[in-house]
């Protein structure tokens, strides 16, 4: 992919905003890494080198990037942001993400904060709005121009990392202030939906919790969709609408995820590890795994744990 290069609507604020949230970072993460900042309510990560797809199950949140570029995938969707761009995650989703542009001289530099639902349904009555006012069930996950006041916001929550005596008091207003930036801007029937979501009122939400939770039991589309007093094809629609994959998807993914955990922490065999995670035929899962993650069960743990000790 081509190098990030500065738009040409940046204002001197906003270059002057990215330049210091790059240092503000790296001084944070001299090296490559994650770090919690704040007692966990954000975290910074950086990367010198382009990274290969990493599989978890995410969590509602907002990244804001101060240099290089990422890719996550949904699904079969596929979706890239970078410094002038934000990502916005409304639910716990099975997504693999791939840092794409970092060099030692100017590594991939971001952080992500959580957005909590119930923060989000406060600022959201303080606004005017009720849980309930977003226009649709939108995807649980897009990528939107990053405008200067949000990311005005974002680095002045950095620099609390290194302001410790004014973060207990200023942090939770710079976070609500950032939630009401979200929730102004493009995104916000996304945002609207963390309330929905965490409030437990969005129609397909009970199923994403019952899938996360049941992962290892065979679940019916018609199950599924009686549990949220839809029909089946109701239902269908509605998920696949929220989470970019249809049930079935949704299950297998968080499976395979699974797996490949278990296989690397309790040094399992692929049937094994297979058989915990819902699958009844070796050969299905081997076949399922090696199309999600590339390679064999084996295989893969093998390179991965080859890499964790280079």
């Amino acid at each position: 992919m081509p190098p990030t290069l500065p738009s040409p609507s940046d204002s001197a604020r906003t270059r002057a905003d990215r330049a210091e949230l790059v240092d503000r970072i790296a001084r944070v993460l001299p090296e490559d890494g994650k770090v919690d900042a704040l007692d966990g309510l954000f975290y910074l990560h950086r990367e010198s080198s382009p990274t290969e797809p990493l599989h978890a199950v995410s969590y509602p949140s907002v990244c804001v990037m101060a240099q290089g570029a990422k890719v996550v995938h949904l699904g079969d969707a596929t979706h890239r942001y970078d410094p002038f761009h934000y990502l916005l995650i409304s639910a716990d989703l099975p997504l693999a993400s791939e840092v794409v542009e970092a060099t030692e001289a100017e590594p991939y530099l971001s952080m992500v904060l959580r957005l909590d639902p119930e923060t989000v349904g406060r600022v959201m009555i303080e606004a005017g709005e009720a849980a309930g006012q977003g226009r649709s069930e939108p995807l649980a996950l897009d990528v939107s121009p990053l405008g200067e006041d949000l990311l005005d916001a974002a680095l002045r929550l950095v620099r609390l990392v290194e302001q410790p005596e004014e973060a207990r008091v200023v942090a939770p207003l710079v976070t609500r202030e950032i939630v009401y930036r979200l929730l102004r801007g493009d995104q916000g029937d996304r945002l609207r939906q963390i309330a929905a979501l965490g409030g437990h009122t969005s129609r397909v939400a009970p199923a994403i919790r019952r899938l996360h939770e049941e992962y290892d039991r065979a679940l019916s589309v018609e199950d599924l969709a009686g549990g949220v007093g839809l029909s089946a094809s109701r239902f269908h629609h509605h998920f696949k609408a929220v989470t970019g994959m249809t049930p079935v998807q949704f299950q297998k993914t968080l499976r395979l995820q699974e797996a490949r955990r278990l296989l690397l922490a309790d040094d399992l065999d692929a049937a094994t590890a297979g058989y915990r995670v819902g699958y009844n035929s070796a050969s299905h899962f081997s076949r399922d795994y090696k199309r999600q993650f590339g390679e064999p069960p084996m295989q893969d743990v093998e390179r991965l744990r080859e890499r964790a000790a280079a």
